[in-house]
C-alpha cells in the first residue's frame, strides 16, 4: 500500500526538494528535478544520446533517427533548449542541435560532488539517499 506521502512524491516530484533537507541549495535541487525529469523521457533521452554520439544533429535526422514526426521532435527539443542541456544553431533552412556539454557536465558535477563531499553540504545528500534506498 502506498502512504500519502508516496503518493505525493508520484504526483509531484518536486515536494522531495521541500520533504528531505539536503544541505545543497533549493534552487540546486530544483534544477536537478527538473533535468532529472527531462531525461526520463525516452525521446528526449535518445536525443541526447544522438547528441552525444553525433555532436550535433539538425531537426530533420533527429526525426529521421527517432522515427518521429517533426512536431514531436521539436517540441522535445524546445523543452531540452529551455533546460539548458542543448543549444541551438540555425544554418540557411535547418536549426542544428547540440548539448550544452559545459553546463551539463556542470550539473553532474555538482551534483557528484555533493554527494561525495565530506563536508555539510554532502552529508545531507548521502542521509536523503540513505532514506530513499528503497526506491
Amino acid at each position: 500500500m502506498i502512504s500519502p506521502m508516496e503518493t505525493t512524491e508520484l504526483e509531484d516530484p518536486l515536494h522531495l526538494v521541500d520533504a528531505y533537507p539536503t544541505g545543497i541549495s533549493g534552487t540546486f535541487e530544483r534544477e536537478l528535478v527538473q533535468t532529472f525529469k527531462l531525461l526520463a523521457d525516452d525521446s528526449r533521452l535518445k536525443i541526447l544520446l544522438h547528441l552525444v554520439k553525433e555532436g550535433e544533429l539538425h531537426v530533420t535526422a533527429l526525426c529521421e533517427r527517432l522515427e518521429q514526426n517533426q512536431p514531436a521532435v521539436s517540441h522535445h527539443l524546445a523543452l531540452l533548449r529551455e533546460a539548458a542541456v542543448i543549444e541551438c544553431r540555425r544554418d540557411g533552412k535547418h536549426n542544428y542541435y547540440s548539448i550544452r556539454k559545459e553546463h551539463f557536465h556542470s550539473i553532474m558535477q555538482r551534483l557528484f560532488s555533493s554527494i561525495l563531499n565530506e563536508g555539510e553540504e554532502g552529508s545531507g545528500m548521502r542521509e536523503l539517499l540513505g532514506r530513499r534506498a528503497d526506491f
